[in-house]
């Protein structure tokens, strides 16, 4: 029998617990402040430098089976992204929370340098910016996290003052031209990354974890490829295999070409020390069948897919495996240019 494709997941998990290397992270001081008053030590992460792994769309949507996965945050965030918006009020319009803690983050390091009305735990201000419409000019400057995928692949800051579309280039371009081999959409900006950034583009949120996609046409099927600078194997990259496949499909609607294969290529990929037991615990479990991914057919261009046009059929796992994110807080100015 043909190996379930889920092991190259768990072949990688296996690999980074058995061969990686032990380092220190970086935590800024608001999350050290969280671990300090909780009694606890901050994580370490254990990693491996350049793996790969890919799924063939014909053997069923990547959607990992090993633990449950949070689809429909994975489907809004997705639909976040396309929009090209950097707010995180129409997530919390969706009651997806996944990006709160940056927003607060964002907030409570500028509150405390530069002495605002008043400061808000995570708790007070998420609850602020979902009460309040969208335009309010509160939601609008702290539910902005300035550096965010969507703003990069749709509203790329030009030189000359546009906005440049990405995505929108590569689809128009793989309907015209589909061979060619230029269809990139890059979010790595040097303009936006700690000490790098202009005024007023600075954020707590750190740099692009998912650097680079490329698209590419071959044997008449449309392939993605994404290059992710740092990946968290446990918590962060199942998300970003059923993301990643899932535009690749949306995409693939749209051109007319079929799905084919999605790569997942890592630099530095990594477990977190706190979620080594859990991943002990989902190695001894055996994959089961990839589910089937459904679109609207009536939808023919990814800017108008809504929630309900995705569905997901047959999709079994084993029970969710809980752990804590480990959030190190992102580039902290001040700490910085104390090293």
């Amino acid at each position: 029998m043909e190996r379930h494709p889920e092991y190259q997941y768990l072949d990688l998990l296996k690999d980074i617990l058995d061969n990686g290397s032990d380092k220190e992270l970086f935590f800024n001081d608001v999350v050290l402040e969280e671990y300090k008053k909780k009694g606890e030590q901050p994580p370490f992460i254990r990693s491996v430098f350049g793996r790969q792994i890919r799924f063939d769309m014909s053997k069923g949507f990547p959607l990992l089976t090993t633990k449950k996965t949070f689809w429909r945050g994975i489907v809004t965030e997705l639909l976040w992204f396309l929009s090209g918006s950097s707010n995180i009020k129409p997530l919390l319009d969706v009651n997806n929370h996944i990006w709160d803690e940056w927003a607060w983050k964002h907030y409570h390091m500028w509150a405390k340098d530069n002495a605002p009305e008043e400061d808000m735990t995570q708790e007070e201000l998420i609850k602020k910016l979902t009460e309040l419409p969208a335009n309010d000019p509160f939601v609008q400057k702290w539910g902005d996290l300035i550096t965010i995928y969507g703003r990069m692949w749709r509203r790329w800051p030009a030189k000359d003052g546009r906005e440049i579309d990405q995505l929108a280039w590569v689809i128009e371009g793989l309907k015209k031209a589909p061979y060619r081999k230029s269809y990139v959409v890059s979010a790595w900006n040097p303009d936006f990354i700690y000490e790098m950034a202009s005024e007023g583009q600075k954020s707590h949120v750190p740099p692009f974890c998912h650097t680079m996609m490329q698209f590419q046409t071959a044997g008449g099927k449309l392939n993605l490829g994404l290059y992710q600078r740092s990946g968290d194997a446990f918590l962060g990259v199942p998300f970003n295999i059923a993301s990643y496949a899932l535009l690749l499909h949306m995409v693939a609607q749209e051109v007319g070409i079929p799905a084919g294969e999605f790569v997942h290529t890592f630099g530095d990929v990594h477990l977190y020390s706190n979620h080594f037991d859990q991943v002990k615990e989902q190695l001894t479990r055996e994959p089961l069948p990839f589910p089937t991914l459904h679109l609207n057919p009536d939808i023919k261009h990814v800017d108008n897919f809504k929630y309900e046009d995705i569905t997901l059929e047959n999709y079994q796992s084993h029970p969710s495996l809980k752990a804590e994110i480990a959030n190190i807080g992102g580039y902290n100015e001040k700490a910085a240019a104390k090293k």
